[in-house]
């Protein structure tokens, strides 16, 4: 669901960059309203587990793979806005160092799985749960549609641009100049396995968190909760123990990282430009594609915004790391440091913001 360097004409792409800075903004200035010191650990814990959980992929059919992205239960746990944050700092961190979505298409990534996936999720979480008691098995369902929901919506996005990509821009030959598979393919590939396998996998991840905070913690589950019945209210604070808890299952997913790539082939529009020459990839390409036949070789526009970025660590592969299953487990050891870092960042300047006044951000 990563949309790579290439897939997308630039007015695409910065056309939804554009459409992501109001969100972005928005959401600085409704987290700055609300963050103190327990509750950025908690926002750096699920951008950390976004980043983390996007790395196992999963096998789907036609040969490629998918993921889950964590965007569902971000939004249960911290509501919307603070999700957007978190996801987006993920997204960035992978387009920039590990090649994971192209730094072209960053507003496009964003906006597909952090904002519009964070919205749904959270409008389907608060539908469903209504004003049930924060305990309650209904909001543990709740939480397992709003991943379901959002991460469909999310795919359902990004084929759309990939889809509409042949209609809007050709050469002058009437060959696409980015991505060459039209709507009547994109849409079902990208989507059977999402509604499938990828969703199911989200919707098992975000209900199943949801359960154990029920049981460690209820005010966890308090900043995306709205309205609830008087017996279900509790606290705001943060524990600590529960907290740890879930930093230990981070720790735990990162050790265990390495099984991300047992799963064979690329995600569907994830192929890199020189797959379009190779003969066995050009064939997997078109398995993936309901056997429409690949480019002989990659469209023009594809080709020449591929090579606009090189992540360092381009498919958490270190360069210097010659076992890939090491080399993985560095890249989430590494990925998840740099997205602290990018946070702490982030609150210092939001803090830095509101002291110099509400018109700074």
């Amino acid at each position: 669901m990563h949309i790579p360097d290439g897939y997308l004409s630039p007015a695409t792409c910065a056309t939804l960059f554009a459409g992501c800075i109001p969100f972005w903004r928005t959401a600085l200035r409704r987290v700055k309203k609300v963050i103190d010191s327990r509750q950025v650990p908690l926002l750096s814990l699920f951008a950390a587990f976004s980043f983390v959980i996007m790395m196992f992929n999963l096998p789907l059919p036609g040969g490629t793979t998918g993921h889950a992205t964590g965007v569902g239960l971000a939004a249960v746990v911290i509501g919307p806005w603070a999700a957007m944050l978190a996801v987006s700092v993920a997204l960035v961190i992978q387009a920039l160092f590990f090649g994971d979505g192209g730094v072209t298409a960053i507003g496009a990534n964003c906006f597909n799985m952090a904002i519009a996936g964070s919205l749904v999720a959270y409008a389907v979480y608060r539908l469903i749960a209504g004003r049930s008691a924060l305990a309650s098995r209904r909001r543990v369902v709740a939480a397992g549609m709003a991943g379901y929901v959002a991460i469909n919506v999310s795919a359902l996005l990004a084929a759309v641009e990939f889809g509409i990509q042949p209609l809007l821009y050709k050469d002058a030959a009437g060959a696409p100049l980015y991505c060459p598979y039209p709507l009547s393919i994109a849409i079902p590939a990208m989507m059977i396995g999402h509604l499938t396998i990828a969703g199911l996998a989200e919707l098992a991840v975000s209900a199943g968190v949801a359960a154990f905070l029920q049981r460690s913690d209820l005010s966890l589950l308090r900043a995306g909760a709205g309205k609830v019945t008087s017996a279900a209210r509790t606290s705001t604070s943060v524990a600590t123990r529960p907290l740890r808890a879930l930093w230990a299952g981070l720790a735990a997913l990162m050790v265990l990282t390495p099984l991300g790539i047992l799963a064979a082939g690329s995600a569907w529009g994830e192929w890199m430009a020189s797959d379009y020459a190779n003969p066995a990839a050009r064939r997997q390409i078109a398995a993936a594609s309901f056997y429409q036949v690949a480019p002989q070789r990659p469209p023009r526009g594809l080709q020449r915004l591929s090579s606009v970025w090189t992540a360092p660590f381009a498919r958490y592969a270190p360069p210097y790391i010659r076992g890939a299953a090491f080399g993985y487990l560095l890249s989430a050891l590494f990925g998840v440091g740099l997205i602290l870092v990018a946070l702490l960042v982030l609150f210092r300047f939001t803090e830095s913001a509101a002291r110099a006044g509400p018109e700074a951000i």
